[in-house]
């Protein structure tokens, strides 16, 4: 190595390193891991210096179950992050992969620990997300679908059910045979009461039509969940439904001339001429108001339920193949929902087994909705314990 003398030349070669270094110092990006870490996060954009008005800006982050590249829930919940940013003009972090384990509070604390909002979007990050709460109370905690709060912790999830009672009426329509098949995820209260609400749809214009339920326990597993859908086609179904993230009931329902639908996202793209609908989620302008709440210092806890009225809950267009007037009667219905003049659990309704559980003129509360764990007649299939 070459020796140099010190001098002027020096000094200035070594502030100009300097300088560079620094500068090379001041970026942040988003990180969309697929191991399971997280990175800090700086409160002005990617690439830009902070200004009086970015360093107010809080430092958000996104806990996803899959990868967005999924086509269904998480997708959803990455375009709402992306339309949040868009209008907000932050920079979130993002994890995606995140298994529903300890390792989901491990990456939690380490987001806490540089962040001022967590979003974690799987319901299986409550107790994780509750854990951590406690630990961090100048963090702002919200959760999907769950049921546990804490001063600084709020639920957000939508009365998807209203949308999955419309998926069921065009499902009702469009079967030949009678035979629907439901592609279960896992069996929680939310994936029951939304097969239940389906059939109820399906029922309210085709009585004679019974629907079939398999589970596969996994929210994103395309070649476990392709195939449930195919022991369904095995036993005659012509219509499907899944509550799974991948297209993978669709595409197999496609290969033997069925008609299907999703969940979370319109999937119209994977199997236009087989796509039935399916419910679908707009999360950009909640995660855009919470975070502005925020900023505004009006953030309060709350157990958030968005609806067909307020657009975070819908229905995906209905495919190509569903005839005009099941489009409109699929729309008519949407609109009585809307303005109340129909409640998906009004009864009266029994269970499987025959007996009554909601009596005639009366409606389900919502807290009520939230803990089903049985299945209204018509529906074929079990609950595991």
């Amino acid at each position: 190595m070459k020796q140099h003398k010190k001098g002027w030349t020096t000094v200035f070669a070594l502030l100009l390193s300097l300088v560079f270094v620094i500068s090379g110092c001041s970026s942040s990006k988003t990180n969309n891991s697929n191991e399971g870490t997280a990175n800090p996060s700086t409160e002005a954009p990617a690439g830009e210096a902070a200004t009086d008005e970015t360093a107010k800006l809080p430092r958000v982050a996104f806990v996803y179950i899959g990868p967005p590249g999924d086509g269904g829930w998480t997708f959803e919940h990455d375009k709402g992050r992306l339309y949040m940013e868009e209008k907000l003009g932050i920079n979130a972090d993002t994890v995606e992969n995140v298994p529903e384990s300890a390792d989901a509070e491990r990456i939690i604390t380490e987001l806490a620990q540089n962040h001022d909002i967590i979003f974690t979007t799987s319901f299986g990050y409550m107790d994780y997300t509750l854990n951590v709460a406690k630990k961090f109370p100048n963090v702002k905690f919200l959760h999907t679908a769950g049921y546990k709060t804490n001063d600084n912790m709020g639920t957000f999830f939508g009365k998807n059910f209203d949308a999955s009672y419309l998926s069921g009426i065009a499902a009702g329509k469009m079967t030949k045979k009678n035979v629907i098949g439901y592609v279960g995820a896992f069996p929680i209260p939310e994936v029951i009461y939304n097969i239940n609400a389906f059939t109820l749809g399906v029922q309210s214009v085709n009585p004679d039509a019974k629907v079939s339920v398999v589970w596969t326990n996994t929210w994103y597993d395309p070649t476990t969940e392709r195939q449930a859908a195919v022991s369904l086609l095995d036993k005659g179904a012509d219509v499907l439904l899944a509550y799974q993230d991948s297209p993978a009931t669709l595409q197999a329902a496609a290969e033997r001339g069925a008609m299907a639908g999703g969940n979370d996202s319109d999937m119209t793209r994977f199997a236009p001429e087989a796509y039935l609908t399916n419910p679908i989620w707009n999360w950009g302008p909640y995660y855009t108001r919470t975070v502005q709440a925020v900023i505004d210092g009006t953030w309060k806890s709350e157990q958030y339920s968005g609806s067909l009225a307020d657009g975070m809950v819908d229905i995906a267009p209905l495919g190509p193949s569903v005839p005009e007037d099941v489009k409109t009667m699929v729309n008519d219905t949407k609109t009585k929902l809307i303005n109340g003049e129909i409640n998906v659990f009004t009864g009266p309704i029994t269970d499987a087994s025959g007996a009554v559980k909601v009596e005639e003129g009366k409606t389900l509360s919502l807290d009520d909705i939230l803990i089903m764990d049985w299945f209204v007649k018509g529906v074929e299939g079990t609950i595991p314990k």
